[in-house]
């Protein structure tokens, strides 16, 4: 019986161990090997840290390099002050079929791909696109206004690509909160402020941590919002990792930046649980 078991627990297991080890594990290692040789020859390489050393030596990589990580935590951030609020009224304010409503207008946008949302906002923000020409027709300009090609544009495009993966665990762990302790905090004497910070917020931690970790890590790994929103001069670190295996054919340099970003996200991921006092189980859970 416990053979019987352990063989069904197995081939449970199988899908995901198979998927992990050829899809995650296995490509990281290899491109951890890749990134540590130099090719000295046509298909002739030797060990080597160079690739590590020409990204702290060189200032446009180790910039590019911050300036991604800086502009993804604060990209994190604005997504959670966002959806926050929302999917607040959408948990514990709205009821029935108007809530249902409310949460299927977070999930249209993500019907359709991420370039064509992305197409969209160009449309909306170019030199010819709606919001010129409405600020034009009301008088407030002159003329035409770029607002593509900025980090606003790059901004906007993260937070408005990265929104459903905040609301849907923010909605789930706050339709699991009673109503009851929001109500037993008003009765105490405690304020909308107080009621938030000291029942919903922490309540609502979980959630917030496993939202805040996925948009980050998309965020920090996006290519397309980045470059199409902030063009050619977007400084995003996936460019650089991009221009190294294809533009460049530099697979041991490209694999080295790759490598840099999942330790850089991993240590912000990390500081982030600490900081918010979650562990990892729970962030998932």
């Amino acid at each position: 019986m416990k053979t019987a078991s352990r063989l069904g627990l197995f081939l449970l297991l199988a899908p995901i161990i198979l998927w992990l080890a050829c899809l995650v594990i296995l490509p990281h290692v290899d491109m951890l090997v890749i990134s540590l040789r130099i090719r000295v020859a046509p298909r002739v390489y030797e060990p080597s840290f160079a690739n590590y050393i020409e990204f702290f030596t060189e200032p446009l990589y180790w910039n590019t390099f911050m300036r991604t990580a800086v502009m993804s935590v604060t990209a994190t951030l604005l997504t959670l002050i966002v959806a926050f609020p929302v999917s607040y009224y959408i948990a514990k304010v709205l009821r029935g079929r108007i809530k249902n409503f409310l949460f299927m207008l977070c999930l249209i946008p993500f019907w359709v791909s991420e370039l064509v949302r992305t197409f969209g906002w160009m449309i909306l923000l170019r030199e010819t696109g709606v919001v010129s020409n409405t600020l034009q027709w009301l008088g407030l300009v002159d003329g035409p206004i770029e607002m593509l090609y900025n980090d606003a544009a790059i901004m906007v495009g993260l937070v408005y690509t990265s929104m459903l993966f905040m609301v849907v665990p923010l909605v789930t762990v706050l339709d699991s909160l009673d109503d009851s302790l929001i109500e037993a905090g008003y009765d105490l004497g405690g304020n909308s402020f107080t009621v938030m910070r000291e029942i919903v917020v922490p309540h609502a931690m979980p959630g917030i941590a496993s939202g805040c970790i996925v948009v980050f890590m998309l965020t920090l790994g996006n290519y397309l919002t980045p470059t199409l929103l902030g063009g050619k001069d977007s400084l995003w670190f996936t460019e650089q990792i991009y221009n190294q295996f294809i533009t460049r054919f530099n697979w041991e340099l490209g694999s080295a930046f790759g490598f840099l970003l999942l330790v850089l996200s991993s240590i912000i991921v990390w500081l982030g649980l600490r900081m918010s006092g979650q562990t990892l189980s729970q962030a998932i859970r």
